[in-house]
């Protein structure tokens, strides 16, 4: 499924972008005057390889939840059972992530790919629940390795095939969702690994530790680089070491988007430091992305930047749960309406600039 869905994926269509670009031009406004909008539209033009693009709705919504063996470092102050209790708070409705979605009427599913608890057998008979579980979280990845190598690649597999199954049923644009306690620090991890950049630079405050925490928290970070032997050339070895199941499910899930044409937008820090072992699995794949917000978590700055991506919105976000990618869809899907709906100065009779 893996090796299928990397050769499936494609680079921006030169043409498509070309053409959006003149679009753009010809449209009854000052050229330029809608900024990053207008990027974003000629971004989708050249990842669907046609102007103007398809409409990026409806829009779907995978919440990937996993565990952490590093949590038992104490770089969380919450506890680990949290990942589970917001898993069934997700799927009764109660979650940021819900009301977001149903602002932007955007389907949620709930994938449980490495929950160290059981969900409640009530809940799992939800149809916007997937039971994936590859394992009962991740080893502690500042002692050794997070997972096999095989179990990344079916962490990986676990978010094509939901994505698969999403775009399947109608979603025209996917959203990126994460649910798991101690999480960001895999993703400094990952984060660190593929930048080179200093654990200390690229490790944040998560869901809100003391600077004590975030000390420990650094040191935990440069002991998983030092510990575990990966290398970069080599991103499955990277997520195997430091990511989360979580990370490799959505690595998946936005390359099965590029491969299968359909958008992706992400979120925040897991998303990016996700996107970083995609990209590194298939450069291409980030022609079919865009990055729906900028968290104030200082790796997700380092990840954006790597990946070469502008995020659409910065609203001091540090949620996960996809919030940021929900909150960035409609303007997502403004941007690609202006291509469609929007007259040019020759259809209006509007006179153009002269120079």
């Amino acid at each position: 499924m893996l090796a299928e869905t990397l050769a499936a994926i494609r680079p921006a269509d030169p043409r498509a972008l070309a053409d959006a670009r003149a679009h753009q031009d010809r449209l009854t406004k000052p050229r330029g005057s809608l900024g990053a909008l207008e990027e974003v539209a000629v971004r989708l033009a050249g990842a669907a390889g046609t102007c103007p693009p398809p409409m990026p709705s409806p829009a779907a919504l995978a919440i990937f939840a996993a565990d952490h063996g590093v949590h038992a470092q104490g770089v969380s102050p919450w506890p680990q059972e949290v990942t589970a209790q917001m898993v069934a708070n997700f799927l009764a409705g109660g979650a940021v992530a819900n009301s977001f979605a149903a602002q932007a009427a955007a389907s949620v599913t709930v994938v449980d790919v490495g929950v160290a608890a059981d969900v409640p057998a009530e809940l799992t008979a939800s149809p916007a629940f997937v039971a994936r579980k590859i394992a009962r979280g991740t080893a502690d990845l500042s002692a050794g390795p997070a997972m096999s190598r095989e179990q990344a690649v079916a962490a990986v597999e676990v978010g094509i095939s939901v994505a698969r199954t999403l775009v399947s049923a109608g979603a025209r644009c996917l959203i990126t969702g994460d649910m798991g306690i101690a999480n960001t620090t895999a993703s400094a991890a990952l984060i660190a690994a593929f930048t080179g950049l200093d654990p200390a630079r690229v490790t944040g405050l998560g869901t809100g530790i003391d600077e004590a925490t975030h000390a420990h928290k650094v040191a935990i970070v440069r002991r998983a680089l030092e510990v575990n032997s990966f290398d970069v050339a080599d991103p499955l070895s990277v997520l195997a070491a430091v990511g989360g199941f979580e990370h490799g499910a959505i690595a998946g899930f936005v390359l099965a988007g590029a491969a299968l044409g359909v958008p992706v937008i992400l979120d925040g820090v897991i998303a990016g430091s996700a996107a970083l072992v995609a990209a590194a699995l298939v450069p291409a794949v980030v022609d079919h992305c865009v990055a729906g917000h900028r968290s104030v978590e200082p790796g997700h700055a380092a990840a954006l930047d790597r990946l070469g991506l502008r995020p659409l919105v910065d609203l001091e976000l540090r949620l996960g749960e996809g919030t940021g990618g929900l909150l960035a869809h409609p303007l997502v899907c403004a941007a690609v309406r202006v291509m469609h709906e929007v007259a040019t100065f020759d259809s209006a009779g509007v006179t153009d600039k002269t120079t």
